[in-house]
């Protein structure tokens, strides 16, 4: 393999603004790019934009491709998407709990499968539009946040090994969103006015529905079927308020559309599929003093524990100093400074030292004690 082949950088193109601008930065600088898309679900009955994996989307990935001068392919991974992805979205709500497929899908599939992919296409390195940031360090490859933090998305990528890290390439995490599209405006991109996509890609309508359906075409799937019947909506020592929705409808720390009627204002504390349950209760009762949680992983070496660091317990979460501590069979439990509401079981708990992203778990249970 020649010296150019091996210095190939391949760039996961959406057809969005942000990966659209990182192919273009990189062609720009003159450096061998290619533009790869990855068709991830069956959306060629949609005709609508901001959707992955939608043909308008695939087609502006492939216009803004020949605007960069650059060749541009997409690669099928349907198949590994939903046994990666979609089936465990399914099985957590099944099982009382609230997914990140985002997560899951760059652990388990942009930085896993399409970098391999992007190997076998004679590329050694990768590039998204992920706002992060790589820094090459004494102790190794560290991932920190985005210099735009209202736009960061390193809680996304906590699970990234230093393999992936020593491949991945992030031209957008020194700039900011505005940055972004008035280079866009400038190289003339057909993406340059595109709004952004917040939705769960592969869920067009409702989660309800899409669960439903999901499990009526392959029950054999999963391990657990939905109730048929309204779920009980119960207070914290277990008094019957009213029926609702069925329960995997429902998520930790959700105070609308709860289905029934309070003289205060209520949310839901926790998902009881084995009982067709939904706890629900005030504000004070829905914090929490920390959380349990599994599948650890970290970054770098693993620290020694205990050790103190700020935890974010979802993406949009300002971050909390927290105590972070060892338990049996490789899970922590974290202790936070002051208490926090919605812990969700399902989500994932990551761990900051500053910008730099130490690792993170996926939580298991909030602390069993409620504050007063």
């Amino acid at each position: 393999m020649n010296k150019q082949m091996t210095s190939m950088t391949a760039v996961a193109m959406s057809g969005g603004l942000d990966s659209s601008v990182t192919a273009w930065l990189l062609a720009k600088r003159g450096e061998p790019v290619i533009g790869l898309s990855m068709l991830l679900w069956d959306r060629s009955h949609e005709n609508t934009h901001g959707r992955c994996c939608g043909a308008l989307d695939l087609g502006d990935a492939k216009r803004v491709a020949q605007q960069c001068g650059i060749s541009h392919y997409t690669l099928r991974m349907d198949e590994e998407f939903a046994e990666q992805v979609v089936d465990p979205f399914v099985e957590d709500y099944l099982h009382g709990r609230t997914p990140s497929p985002c997560i899951r899908c760059n652990t388990w599939i942009k930085f896993s499968l399409f970098l391999d992919r992007a190997r076998q296409l004679g590329a050694q390195r990768m590039a998204t539009g992920h706002y992060a940031r790589i820094v090459q360090a004494a102790d190794g490859w560290q991932l920190h946040k985005a210099v735009d933090e209202s736009k960061d998305q390193s809680y996304y990528l906590f699970e990234l090994t230093q393999e992936q890290l020593s491949r991945a390439r992030f031209p957008l995490g020194e700039m900011s969103k505005e940055a972004v599209r008035d280079l866009a405006r400038e190289a003339g991109l057909v993406v340059c006015e595109k709004p952004e996509s917040m939705e769960i890609c592969f869920v067009s309508s409702g989660v309800r529905e899409f669960v439903e359906k999901r499990v009526a075409e392959y029950p054999d799937r999963y391990s657990r079927q939905p109730a048929p019947e309204p779920s009980r909506i119960v207070d914290s020592v277990g008094r019957q308020l009213g029926k609702g929705q069925p329960y995997y409808r429902y998520t930790v720390g959700q105070r609308r559309g709860l289905g029934i009627a309070a003289a205060e204002r209520l949310y839901v504390l926790g998902v009881e599929p084995a009982e067709n349950r939904v706890v629900v209760g005030s504000a004070a009762e829905l914090a929490t003093d920390g959380l349990s949680g599994g599948r650890v992983h970290w970054i770098g070496s693993p620290p020694e524990l205990p050790i103190e660091a700020t935890v974010k317990i979802r993406s949009r979460h300002a971050g909390v100093r927290s105590e972070i501590r060892s338990l049996e069979d490789g899970r922590v439990e974290v202790s936070f400074a002051a208490p926090q509401l919605g812990v969700t079981p399902g989500q994932a708990a990551v761990f900051y030292e500053g910008t730099r992203v130490l690792g993170g778990c996926w939580i298991s249970n909030p602390t069993p004690e409620r504050v007063e």
